[in-house]
C-alpha cells in the first residue's frame, strides 16, 4: 500500500486534468484493499476510487482520499477444445490484455482493441465497440464491498448489463470495488464480428478476405487511430457522449426531417442514432474555446489541448447538449463520470 499527501492526479486521468488529491492511496493486492477498508483511518474520507482514469472528468480537487486500484495479473484458469476462461485483475490495462489474448490465440475481445482504461472499470461501463460489448464475454465479476470488506461474485446476469450501463453504475454504485473479472474467450474457429461497415472497409483496404482475430484487431486499431486522438498527446476520454437509443417510431419521424441521420439497430423496437453526427450537424466539430475543444475528426470527443480545466470542459459539454437539444429535440447524456 502506497500513500501520498497533496498528490497530483494529472497522470492518473486521460484528460490530463491537474486536480490534487489530499490523500492518495495505491492498492496492489486484495489483502491491502481489505486492510484499507477495515482498518485505515483514511477510509472515512474516501471520495474517489480510481482505475485507469479513462472514463472520468475531474472538475475539482479531491478534498479527501483517492483510492487507486492497481491489482495486476492475468492467466488462463481453465480451457477445453473451444473456449478458455481467463482471469484478469482490475489494474491490468485493457488494450494490453486484448493484445495478450490475441497472442494466446483467444478471441472475443478483438473488436474492443485500443479502448483506453483498465480492466476493472470495463464492466462498470460495459465497454463496447463495433458490434461487441464486454458483456458478451464476461462470466463473472469479483468485487469487494466498500464498507464490509467482504468479497462478492457477480454472475453475468447479476451485473445487469445494458448499453454503457451495469449494476455498478446504478443499483450498486459506490458499494463495491471490482478486483478481477473472468472472461470466456474462444479458440479456433473464432466467430468474428466484422459486420460493421468501417471494419469491412478497412479489411478490404488492407486486402484481407479471410481475417484472423489479429487482422480484426489491427483493423479496429487503424480505424480508432484515424478518428481518435491519443490521450498521451491530447487529453481526452474517448467518446464523451452516449449515442441516444430511441423508439423506432421516433427515429422514423426524425429521418423525415434529417434523412442522412445515421441509425443503427438496438434492442427490439429501438434504434441507436449517432451522437457524433448530431454534434457535427450542430456545428461543433473542431470547435475550440481556449484549451477546451471538440476534436476535429470525431465530434463525440471532447479534448484538452493542454491546460483546460474540468470546469471549462464541462461548460463546453453543456453548451453542446443545449445546442443539440435545440436543433434536434434530443437530450445527449455524458458517457463519462463527472467528478
Amino acid at each position: 500500500m502506497i500513500t501520498r499527501i497533496n498528490y497530483s492526479l494529472k497522470t492518473y486521468n486521460t484528460f490530463g486534468i491537474d486536480a490534487i488529491a489530499k490523500h492518495f492511496v495505491s492498492i496492489e493486492n486484495e489483502k491491502e484493499l481489505v486492510e484499507f477498508i477495515c482498518n485505515s483511518p483514511l477510509r472515512a474520507n474516501l471520495n474517489l476510487v480510481l482505475g485507469g482514469g479513462s472514463n472520468m472528468l475531474l472538475t475539482k480537487d479531491i478534498d479527501g482520499t483517492v483510492l487507486h486500484i492497481n491489482l495486476k495479473g492475468k492467466q488462463i484458469i481453465s480451457e477445453d477444445d473451444k473456449h478458455a476462461i481467463v482471469e484478469v485483475f482490475a489494474g491490468e490495462n485493457w488494450h494490453e490484455f486484448v493484445l495478450w489474448a490475441i497472442a494466446h490465440g483467444l478471441g472475443g475481445v478483438e473488436n474492443l482493441s485500443l479502448i483506453p482504461g483498465n480492466t476493472g472499470t470495463a464492466p462498470v461501463q460495459n465497454i463496447g465497440a463495433y458490434g461487441v460489448e464486454i458483456k458478451d464475454v464476461i462470466v463473472q465479476v469479483e468485487a469487494v464491498h466498500l464498507t464490509a470488506g467482504t468479497k462478492k461474485i457477480f454472475s453475468n446476469n447479476d451485473c445487469q448489463f445494458g448499453y454503457r450501463e451495469s449494476i455498478f453504475k446504478n443499483g450498486e454504485k459506490g458499494n463495491y470495488i471490482i478486483t478481477k473479472v473472468l472472461l470466456k474467450l474462444t479458440k479456433e474457429p473464432h466467430q468474428l464480428s466484422t459486420h460493421y461497415g468501417a471494419i469491412k472497409e478497412e479489411l478490404t483496404h488492407q486486402g484481407i478476405e479471410n481475417p484472423t482475430i489479429k487482422d480484426v484487431s489491427n483493423a479496429v486499431i487503424a480505424i480508432r487511430q484515424s478518428k481518435l486522438p491519443d490521450p498521451k498527446i491530447i487529453g481526452n476520454s474517448g467518446s464523451f457522449f452516449k449515442n441516444p437509443i430511441l423508439p423506432a417510431k421516433q427515429v422514423e419521424a426524425l429521418k423525415l426531417s434529417f434523412p442522412e441521420l445515421p441509425v443503427y439497430p438496438a434492442q427490439e423496437g429501438f434504434n441507436k442514432v449517432a451522437a457524433g453526427w448530431l454534434i457535427e450537424q450542430a456545428g461543433w466539430k473542431g470547435y475550440r474555446r481556449g484549451d477546451a475543444g471538440i476534436h476535429a475528426k470525431q465530434a463525440l470527443v471532447l479534448v484538452n489541448y493542454g491546460k483546460a480545466t474540468g470546469e471549462e470542459l464541462i461548460s463546453l459539454a453543456h453548451d453542446v447538449i443545449a445546442s443539440v437539444k435545440q436543433k434536434f429535440g434530443l437530450e445527449l447524456s455524458p458517457e463519462v463520470n463527472i467528478i
